[in-house]
């Protein structure tokens, strides 16, 4: 891997500037650090950390073989019926999985401060069990703490500068040399992120994965849900990655899967699943060429599928809102509501998005969608959770594809 760090464009840190998930937990205090570097003409930043050489340093949200490994606990599931029918899915981390997964996590931090310390509190605790936990069925999960931008800081713009960006991404980059150095002796890597999580990723991925052959045959799948990532219209491949293509089946890899979802066309104003979208003031698409990929988890071929839902029991007030907690009743880590949406990618108006549907009918008494969000956010706040089992099922299908590269012929 190049030990120098990319040219960020300016675009893609407004982006990051603005992102944020809605989801909530116990604020942190403390205050931004300090980066450097240099403007350059054109709106490019000429980025390189101030101590490449020294060690990362990294604060592990999750690692294998931590204590309290938020990503590693009991996984069982609820499984809730439309009439009201529940079943047990036991479930536990696997022992000695063939991959890793490497987790960003969206913007959750209460802090004051425009980029977050990295203390480990409640707020990442509970997005690390949410988004990630399951996938440690099928890898061994590992997610840093980043001094990822505040919900604070987010909510006034005017208070963030492009370093407080770089801060930011920064740690992730960081964190991701160090996993390299230390913990991937060349494993495959499934690459996760949401929201700001998922801007983080494809810039690193721009950086150190798509351009670089090497690390490349390293990349089980990107998936990056909530962060509009682009290709050229009509295709798989182009716009933010040059060689990393959608992924179009179960078994591929080397691809990335990307969406937003929503449960009506998005508006013109839509913060997700359109090129022109507020988030990223800066992007060019005068030629009119970009779109926002979408691939359905469900069914990357095409085509709409049943969605595999799971959400954190303790968390559904916070994703669905107060009244679908009321309708819940469990006493499993988690909760999955089998055949209850389905999902598939649509395009119309210059948006693309996973458009999700409520397959059953007025028998189904479970929570639906209506409150999740605004019409401009659609379904952001769950875009990983309505397709958390279909995610770990397409990673699991795609280890099993996965030769590492020396078995390569």
């Amino acid at each position: 891997m190049p030990r120098t760090a990319p040219r960020l464009l300016l675009g893609a840190l407004a982006a990051i500037l603005l992102i944020a998930a809605c989801s909530g937990a116990s604020g942190l205090s403390g205050a931004p650090s300090t980066g450097g570097g240099t403007a350059t003409p054109g709106g490019l930043f000429a980025w390189q950390p101030a101590q490449e050489s020294a060690p990362a340093n990294t604060v592990w949200l999750c690692r294998p073989g931590m204590a309290n490994d938020p990503c590693a606990g009991d996984l069982t599931a609820t499984a809730i019926e439309a009439n009201g029918s529940t079943r047990l899915e036991p479930t536990a981390p696997a022992k000695d999985p063939p991959i890793d997964c490497f987790y960003v996590y969206p913007t959750v931090s209460l802090q004051k401060g425009t980029n977050a310390n990295l203390k480990i509190d409640a707020e990442e605790r509970a997005i690390a069990v949410a988004q990630a936990a399951q996938f440690s069925q099928v890898c061994n999960v590992y997610a840093p703490m980043y001094p990822q931008l505040t919900k604070a800081a987010i909510a006034k713009p005017a208070s963030i500068d492009l370093m407080s960006a770089i801060n930011a991404y920064e740690g992730v980059w960081k964190a991701f040399n160090d996993y390299m150095a230390h913990y991937n002796h060349g494993r495959g890597i499934v690459f996760i992120g949401h929201s700001q999580g998922a801007f983080m990723l494809t810039m690193l991925l721009k950086a150190e994965v798509d351009s670089e052959p090497a690390t490349r045959r390293l990349l089980v799948s990107a998936l990056l849900m909530g962060g509009n990532v682009t290709v050229p219209i009509g295709k798989t491949v182009g716009g933010d990655f040059a060689n990393i293509p959608a992924c179009s089946s179960t078994t591929q890899v080397e691809c990335v899967v990307a969406y937003s979802s929503f449960d009506k066309t998005p508006p013109s104003n839509s913060l997700f699943g359109r090129v022109d979208s507020p988030l990223d003031p800066f992007a060019d698409n005068s030629s009119g060429s970009l779109q926002v990929l979408c691939v359905n988890p469900a069914s990357p071929a095409g085509g709409s599928a049943a969605l595999d839902p799971y959400l954190p029991t303790n968390g559904i007030s916070s994703l669905l809102g107060a009244s679908a907690a009321k309708s819940v009743s469990a006493k499993t880590p988690f909760v999955t509501f089998p055949g209850e949406f389905t999902a598939e990618c649509k395009t119309s108006g210059g948006a693309t998005w996973l458009q999700v549907d409520r397959a059953t009918g007025s028998i189904d008494h479970r929570p639906g969608l209506s409150k999740v969000g605004s019409a401009q956010w659609g379904l952001h706040v769950v875009d990983v959770n309505l397709a958390l089992g279909n995610l770990v099922d397409l990673v699991r299908s795609e280890a099993a594809a996965f030769k590492p590269p020396a078995t390569n012929p």
